[in-house]
């Protein structure tokens, strides 16, 4: 769940300032180190508010979200941070990735590991430090925010596209608030005990977490190009029916 064309991260701006649609959208990106400046409780609802004029099947609006932040969000990060380092991968509650890679999935994910990589001064073959690069995503890189996205357990297929184009909202409408965020798989291993240090009814489930702040200009992850393929690469402008 990432990225796009810039390779600079805008500073950060007060909360009144907005970006167009298509700036938003072209300056989103996935920022993995966090300046620590507080984001208010009112930006942070002002953003959900908008995300939440996602389009959803009947309008049904499956998504929920706890948001974490001071002694919560330190103590969640922190615990988990621990259980990755020693060993304790988790339990996916689903399959996000692929099972099979193929191509051209496969050369993408590789590459934009290495640019994330190569941006850190982290070699090829260096296990350890990669091991604890990933770390970081289990402390929300320092951000002063974390949103856990829920969704109940009975919803079909529909939901999660509901989902994910709210989580295309919140990032797009952080933006425009001169704020990064970064959505994070990662957590996915670990939902089960997300949801029990939450007090998530057995109902509801984790779909993904969220890191939500002002992006660190200096952070050399944050400053590495990710390429998109061109809509002539992907689309097809049918002339007429077989």
């Amino acid at each position: 769940m990432t990225e796009t064309m810039t390779c600079t991260v805008p500073p950060p701006a007060a909360a009144q300032s907005t970006l167009s649609v298509q700036e938003a959208i072209r300056s989103r990106r996935a920022v993995r180190a966090f300046l620590p400046t507080p984001v208010a409780d009112e930006t942070v609802e002002e953003i959900l508010d908008l995300a939440a004029r996602a389009p959803s099947g009947s309008n049904i609006q499956p998504w929920g979200v706890q948001v974490l932040r001071g002694a919560p969000l330190a103590a969640l990060g922190q615990e988990l941070h621990r259980r990755f380092l020693a060993g304790d991968v988790g339990q996916e509650e689903y399959a996000y990735y692929p099972r099979q890679w193929r191509e051209p999935h496969l050369s993408r994910r590789r590459k934009v590991g290495w640019d994330l990589y190569g941006a850190l001064g982290i070699a090829k073959g260096d296990a350890e430090r990669m091991r604890r690069q990933h770390a970081r995503n289990f402390l929300f890189f320092d951000a002063p925010v974390g949103l856990v996205v829920t969704m109940a357990r009975d919803l079909e297929r529909g939901s999660w596209l509901d989902c994910g184009m709210f989580l295309e909202n919140i990032m797009i409408a952080a933006r425009a608030f001169g704020l990064g965020t970064c959505p994070q798989a990662a957590f996915n291993g670990y939902a089960r005990v997300i949801a029990e240090r939450l007090a998530l009814p057995e109902t509801e489930m984790v779909v993904c977490c969220m890191a939500l702040g002002h992006p660190d200009p200096d952070a050399p992850e944050n400053a590495f190009p990710t390429e998109r393929e061109p809509a002539r690469g992907f689309a097809r402008f049918v002339e007429r029916l077989a």
